[in-house]
């Protein structure tokens, strides 16, 4: 049988606000309930940043307890992942969150450029965020913006500051930085597997329009998927996703075209070697 499919879904990100999609999640009941509908579709990972009211980004620990809770009562067994990313905050403030202990919390090693500043990740910064994960068991998923990123983490991991087989995901399509190209996604995979083993897990997210495309990429290779509205907003250039569900779909049909099953919550847990669901 083949590997089952995880499908994570960005539901909000730090930029898109609802001038953009009115379909945009902004409150936290609406992160909720966009949630549970992306759940139902066949999403088993939910990544989640807050926003404020005015729709800015925020590393508020109140906020992401909201949001917590409420995925537990709605989308049980569903995995929990935060976003510990630079635009809602600065310094340790970015992972003030994780003393929640979601189940995961992404984790960029490396700084590198997005399209109008530069994404800053000093060491000092990522090694308390590593320490931070390994205090409260909160699996970290590598964010790989470049292939030193992914070094990065074999080197963090061999040294015990990353507790568990790390998760890989490789961002592709953020202008100034990595580039969608397949030569390059396909060293990556090689590197993961060589770095962690042919068994390691690894993702794969593509920005805009290349959404699809490395959910393809990702499928067809093996990997696991990413997709929601913090990514892309749209279905094609005419169409704005009605929906971070309907993004899911797009997702669930390309794993039926490869025939592989999409992975339950459970089994999601199990390949990620999470721990049992609150």
């Amino acid at each position: 049988m083949a590997k089952p499919v995880i499908i994570c879904v960005a539901i909000t990100g730090s930029l898109p606000k609802k001038v953009d999609n009115p379909a945009v999640p902004i409150s936290v009941s609406e992160q909720v309930e966009s949630t549970h509908e992306a759940f139902e579709a066949g999403a088993t990972i939910v990544h989640a940043h807050v926003r404020n009211d005015d729709e800015s980004p925020t590393s508020d620990p109140e906020r992401f307890g909201r949001l917590k809770e409420g995925l537990a009562a709605h989308c049980p067994g569903m995995i929990v992942q935060f976003s510990t990313g630079g635009r809602s905050g600065a310094g340790k403030t970015r992972g003030g969150m994780l003393p929640l202990r979601p189940d995961m919390a992404s984790l960029s090693v490396g700084s590198n450029n997005f399209p109008t500043r530069v994404y800053e990740n000093p060491p000092d910064l990522v090694e308390w965020l590593a320490a931070e994960m390994v205090t409260y068991d909160i699996k970290p998923e590598i964010e790989a913006f470049d292939l030193s990123h992914i070094f990065k983490a074999k080197e963090m991991f061999d040294r015990g500051q990353i507790a568990k087989t790390p998760y890989v995901q490789f961002v592709m399509g953020v202008k100034n930085a990595m580039p969608v190209d397949r030569e390059v996604f396909d060293f990556y995979v090689r590197t993961v597997h060589r770095f962690f083993g042919e068994d390691a897990p690894w993702c794969a997210a593509g920005i805009g329009a290349n959404q699809i495309v490395l959910n393809e990429w990702a499928i067809s290779s093996g990997g696991h998927a990413r997709t929601g509205m913090e990514d892309n907003i749209r279905l094609d250039r005419e169409t704005l996703a009605p929906s971070n569900a309907a993004l899911v779909k797009r997702a669930v049909d390309l794993a039926e075209r490869y025939e592989r099953p999409i992975a339950s919550w459970q089994e999601a847990r199990a390949l990620l070697g999470l721990r049992a669901a609150a």
